[in-house]
């Protein structure tokens, strides 16, 4: 297979994402490269990198967001951050980590969300930074996003910073939280500093500089499937490599096993069973799970390993490069079935042969096949 696998930046203040692209491209000599999930020029920390035929696996991943931001109280700003034009200052009120923690209590979980004036989000067919670097005053509506976790890291009262650790959802602006947390404080706020620790699945324990890619040989690349271990696996026999690179659909086997070590993935149910969402154990085989991960699948649309959200980005929603590469056909019937979970599928030696879903009937219907040349 052509070069294939995943990098992770720790991407420096100052250069783009798309100029972190540039760099990698350079450095592998090859120009099909995405990256999962935008990080804002003033923003660090990890950009995950597809290399080859990886690209296409970017909608696969799934992870939570994870930041380390420091927010300057007193201060409102046109962006939302310390690069904005200062609107407003205000004097902090007497703050210590108990009144802190009060206020940040109302930030976690499920809330809704007015994204910046100055972010990627359409707005009658246009950016709405583009509206606002041209003075148009912009009101965006608010939308529902989660945080799954909001620590407090620090607080520096002679400074009036707070230091905070965020576990979020994609589509959360953090500039978004500083602005409002400030205004909870009735003080006003804007973000300082913010830096990525992981996402999708990536951290800072597998990140390169940006510089180590003009002064040596590049680094070499994290195996596909090492990305996608929150995938069940299905590995393909001798005679079935044939069949599924013309995208033919495959059965559920009893047996199959796991080459990470889960254990079985195919075993014969008890009998029959409806499931909801449509679904059925295939008959005669099934895997034992194969009702749970199937309800998950419905009451979270899938949402971990299924579609456009595992590319975005909290500071930039809009995501990294999609992903190249057509997809198998789907027939008819399957197109108007929901969707069942992704299974990560194996090449008899192991390697990666592609993604597929599983379908009502127990088939896993290819949606990326990879041949020798990815």
């Amino acid at each position: 297979m052509a070069l294939c696998g995943f990098l992770v930046i720790d991407k420096p203040a100052g250069p783009t994402s798309h100029g972190c692209v540039a760099a990698v491209r350079r450095a592998y000599g090859l120009k099909r490269v995405g990256h999962g999930g935008t990080l804002d020029p003033a923003v660090t920390g990890v950009l995950p990198m597809a290399l080859g035929p990886a690209t296409r696996l970017l909608p696969y991943l799934q992870g939570d967001k994870v930041y380390r931001a420091v927010v300057q109280l007193g201060v409102r700003t046109s962006s939302d951050d310390l690069e904005g034009e200062v609107l407003e200052h205000r004097i902090p009120p007497p703050l210590d980590a108990a009144a802190l923690e009060e206020a940040l209590a109302s930030f976690r979980g499920e809330i809704q969300q007015r994204p910046p004036a100055v972010s990627a989000v359409h707005v009658g067919g246009e950016r709405a930074y583009a509206r606002a670097r041209r003075g148009e005053v912009v009101e965006l509506a608010p939308r529902p996003v989660t945080i799954h976790s909001l620590c407090l890291l620090a607080w520096d009262p002679a400074e009036a910073r707070v230091e905070l650790e965020v576990r979020c959802s994609a589509g959360t602006y953090i500039r978004s939280l500083a602005r409002d947390l400030g205004e909870h404080l009735g003080c006003g706020g804007a973000l300082a500093r913010l830096r990525r620790t992981a996402t999708l699945g990536f951290d800072l324990s597998t990140a390169v500089d940006l510089e180590r890619l003009a002064s040596g040989p590049p680094p070499p690349l994290l195996d596909p499937l090492a990305a996608l271990a929150h995938l069940e696996r299905r590995q393909l026999l001798e005679e079935e490599l044939p069949g599924w690179r013309c995208g033919r659909a495959l059965p559920l086997r009893a047996g199959d096993v796991d080459p990470v070590g889960n254990g079985p993935a195919a075993v014969l149910p008890p009998a029959r069973a409806e499931l909801p969402g449509g679904f059925a154990t295939p008959d005669p085989l099934a895997r034992s799970n194969l009702g749970e991960a199937i309800r998950e699948a419905s009451a979270a649309g899938s949402a971990a390993s299924a579609g456009p959200p595992g590319a975005a980005n909290a500071e930039h929603p809009a995501g990294g490069a999609a992903p190249d590469g057509p997809a198998a056909p789907a027939g008819p019937a399957e197109s108007e079935a929901p969707e069942g979970p992704a299974y990560a599928i194996l090449n008899p030696d192991g390697s990666l042969a592609g993604i597929a879903r599983l379908d009502p009937t127990g088939q896993l219907r290819p949606r990326l096949v990879f041949d020798a040349a990815g």
